[in-house]
């Protein structure tokens, strides 16, 4: 991106059940310039595959142009801002739209799971892209022959991605700071009340402290790294505190204070966590779902995950693939004594 006196024009296809804050958020950084510098330096419209009203994954609607009646005219900026089963929402129409406009020199990028959509019309083959944390392990899996990254965004030449949230305030940003430096962006920054501007590679969740600032020990976090670095093949609960330096017995009390259960009900959980995304945002079997997430029985994986979520696995893939407002993950896990 380098610096420009013309009009730039951004088009965002939105898919149903689409993240509004994220696409909102995405939008605001382009407006407040344009505001601040005293001209249309900027420009935007909002496309969907079928035109009229989208609804997003909150409950709110937007009007959109339907491909079809979208001007034809190359724009500089076609952002596919997705969402929930963005599997089902990258129809041949779309892709053929983003093959078009990657023969047009245009930049082409994904907000939350936008980047599902732009793999599969090969548009991300051995690119750097992110996605939704909640996603990603799916996204390798379906897609390894991109590199995707836990970072907040990617910038891969003329293919950028963004995880989505507020993540979408920083990536507006650093397409305004390329495009139209420092002080640009940093005016819309400071107008937005976004305060600090994150940088390329910054991670989605930091290890570092919790959003409320509430700290857990190192050992605590050395402990669930090990965990997490070994959910195909789980490590007994002696070899994670051989890797944090720490007794089992102090393993269990630290665990109990800060995370409320116990260090093998944990490692369990996410383990499950890890399959409840393979389960419902790919078609992976179920038995190799069950073995990529440590569980030798297909049975004892059901039933462990029956006893988090509240439901069977099989089940969960077609209801989990609905959103509906107000929808909380894990929806369905039991609350219990160690919650």
């Amino acid at each position: 991106m380098t610096n420009s006196s013309r009009s730039i024009h951004i088009r965002i296809i939105v898919t149903p059940s689409f993240n509004m804050a994220a696409t909102m958020g995405f939008v605001d950084p382009f407006r407040a310039a344009n505001y601040l510098e005293g001209m249309t330096n900027y420009s935007w419209d909002l496309v969907s595959e079928a035109g009229g009203v989208c609804v997003a994954s909150n409950g709110v609607s937007i009007e959109t142009s339907s491909l079809r009646e979208a001007p034809t005219k190359p724009v500089d900026f076609l952002i596919v801002s997705s969402s929930w089963t963005p599997e089902a929402h990258g129809s041949s129409d779309i892709q053929a739209l983003l093959r078009q406009a990657s023969r047009q020199n245009t930049t082409i990028g994904g907000i939350d799971t936008g980047a599902f959509i732009l793999a599969a019309a090969g548009l991300l083959d051995n690119r750097r892209a992110t996605v939704h944390y909640e996603h990603i392990d799916a996204f390798r899996e379906l897609y390894p022959e991109v590199e995707c990254t836990e970072a907040l965004f990617e910038f891969d030449e003329d293919r950028i991605t963004c995880c989505g949230g507020s993540a979408s305030f920083d990536f507006a940003l650093q397409i305004l700071r390329g495009i139209h430096g420092n002080a640009v962006a940093n005016a819309a920054a400071r107008y937005v009340f976004h305060p600090r501007m994150r940088e390329r590679g910054m991670p989605q969740n930091p290890q570092s402290v919790e959003p409320l600032g509430a700290k857990v020990p190192g050992k605590v976090k050395k402990a669930i790294k090990a965990m997490e670095d070994n959910l195909e093949d789980p490590l007994p609960i002696k070899g994670i505190c051989e890797v944090a330096q720490i007794s089992q017995r102090q393993l269990s009390r630290l665990f109990a204070q800060y995370l409320r259960k116990t260090p093998v009900l944990y490692y369990r959980d996410i383990r499950l966590d890890r399959a409840r995304g393979l389960v419902t945002q790919t078609t992976l079997p179920m038995s190799e779902i069950a073995y990529a997430c440590g569980f030798s029985s297909q049975v004892h994986f059901s039933r462990a995950y029956r006893e988090r979520f509240g439901l069977p696995p099989i089940k969960d893939r077609i209801e989990g693939r609905i959103p509906f407002e107000f929808r909380a993950w894990p929806m369905h896990r039991k609350r219990n004594n160690n919650d």
